[in-house]
């Protein structure tokens, strides 16, 4: 069986996501500072949620670990894209194990409940990625600054959005596995009670048997309590009247 094309687009853009978050989540660059007073023109400040770079860009020397003065990192903002940002990573990569054991890889049917779940997990883990992008982008202009320099939006901003958008959009389409793992379960309850009930637990009704005491014949018939079409209960197109039930209790009547 070919995998389903829904399942292909949610396993494609789900590492591609884990890639674009990750980057954001490690790199220090969710905003820049230029024209700091006090210090070198050329020099740009980038900030992140764990780290603060200065970049100069004549000499192209960087310079991590550079202390928080201003209380930056202390920032509710910053502190729920800590939590969140991580959180999301170990989501998605979780998501991405999951659906990978339900897309077919080395099995001939895909096992569409894992695709589903991972899907889920991977459209969870996008949105908690989102949130935490979007909120600090809505707040960028109220975390400590210093006085008189230049703000503007670090390229990790980009890569969030970008990560959570896919991710969302590959969980979205493997949750859609989910539609067919509900139709399969509706065809093996519909199997089920059009066979029901078992050929195990079919009760015969009588025995056929034929009583010689006083030229009484007793006819009954073997045939199981099972309803079934009229034209296999009637395959000779016996007329209703010719029935056995209706058979008189002469000998005679009975041969013929």
């Amino acid at each position: 069986m070919r995998t389903p094309t829904a399942m292909i687009v949610g396993i494609v853009l789900g590492p591609c996501g884990l890639v674009l978050n990750l980057t954001s989540t490690l790199a220090p660059a969710w905003r820049d500072l230029s024209r700091i007073p006090d210090q070198a023109y050329d020099m740009i400040q980038h900030q992140g949620i764990w780290d603060i770079c200065n970049e100069f860009q004549g000499t192209q020397k960087t310079q991590c670990n550079i202390k928080d003065t201003l209380g930056y990192f202390s920032h509710q903002t910053v502190q729920v894209a800590k939590g969140l940002m991580p959180s999301s990573v170990a989501v998605t990569v979780l998501g991405l194990v999951v659906a990978s054991l339900g897309v077919r890889c080395w099995q001939d049917m895909p096992q569409y409940l894992l695709a589903g779940l991972g899907g889920l997990l991977l459209f969870v883990s996008g949105l908690l990625s989102l949130i935490a992008v979007s909120w600090y982008n809505h707040d960028i202009q109220n975390l400590p600054i210093t006085a008189g320099s230049s703000l503007a939006v670090g390229y990790c901003l980009v890569l969030g959005y970008l990560g959570s958008c896919l991710e969302i959009i590959g969980g979205f389409s493997l949750s859609l596995s989910f539609a067919q793992c509900c139709k399969e379960r509706k065809l093996k309850k519909a199997a089920m009670d059009y066979s029901y009930p078992p050929s195990s637990q079919r009760v015969p009704a009588t025995t056929a048997a034929v009583s010689p005491s006083f030229g009484n014949t007793e006819i009954q018939m073997d045939y199981y309590r099972t309803p079934t079409p009229r034209s296999y209960t009637n395959p000779q197109d016996v007329l209703e009247s010719e029935h056995p039930s209706n058979w008189s209790r002469f000998p005679c009547d009975s041969d013929l």
